[in-house]
């Protein structure tokens, strides 16, 4: 039986599907990833999050980033392994998908925004410090381009990218709403993590302890392999053609 096969067969078989989904799968968008060889932090130390609120300087430094890209979270198109998964939702086998990614590419390729949790935030907008108030990047180009303190429009609290730096504290909400998915889920699909980043690489643990069946598609091995239905050493995006194909074909 071929690869594809046997998870077209495991997600036909379940009823709640939780998708979780890492760097790998946007690699194959070309996002780099954090922390392998020639990734993110490998060309740029990380700005901690305290040392964001407590230096302009390391402010700056940050919006710099985002407007030249440096980091390039964004901007990239959804991959065939994105379109899969928004295939799958809009079927109704695919409850949630829950990802450490910051680059909006579920959104991008067509899941909507309430099924996606994004548990390390998101890059492609910011919001304020203290209200919580959503900015979209374009709008705060001007001041950064004058060398303005970027804050918000209703509170003059800081702006910062809506991603989780080092140093921040999860969102709590997010991690409770994907908790609460775990639990209930029959099938967890992990697309593309290392499943090394705690707390995150809790949330399919805590499937498999619910009795949820657990399929790892990753291109290296990871520590949660042994509790896996199903390991998958692969490309995701051709691997998700085939298995749409096995679940149009049966």
């Amino acid at each position: 039986m071929s690869n594809a096969k046997q998870l077209a067969d495991l997600i036909r078989a379940a009823d709640r599907v939780m998708v979780f989904t890492g760097a790998g799968i946007s690699t194959e968008s070309g996002i780099p990833d954090f922390r392998s060889p020639g990734g993110v932090w490998s060309k740029m130390q990380p700005i901690y999050f305290q040392d964001f609120v407590a230096s302009r300087d390391k402010r700056r430094e940050a919006w710099t980033r985002v407007f030249n890209r440096s980091a390039g979270w964004v901007g990239a198109s959804p991959n065939d392994g994105h379109k899969a998964i928004a295939e799958l939702v809009k079927r109704g086998k695919v409850t949630s998908v829950v990802t450490q990614n910051v680059d909006n590419l579920h959104q991008d390729g067509g899941v909507p925004d309430d099924k996606v949790i994004e548990i390390h935030g998101n890059a492609s907008y910011a919001k304020c410090l203290e209200c919580g108030m959503r900015h979209e990047l374009e709008e705060l180009r001007a001041p950064w381009e004058a060398d303005e303190e970027i804050v918000c429009v209703n509170c003059a609290g800081l702006l910062k990218t809506a991603t989780i730096s080092f140093g921040q504290a999860m969102p709590e909400d997010k991690m409770e709403r994907a908790s609460a998915e775990a639990e209930t889920c029959d099938l967890c699909i992990v697309l593309g993590s290392s499943l090394v980043v705690y707390p995150a690489a809790g949330i399919p643990v805590m499937a498999v302890r619910g009795g949820a069946k657990l399929v790892i598609i990753n291109r290296e091995p990871t520590d949660l392999d042994p509790y896996a239905s199903l390991v998958l050493n692969a490309e995701i995006g051709p691997l998700m053609i085939e298995v749409m194909e096995e679940l149009e074909n049966a």
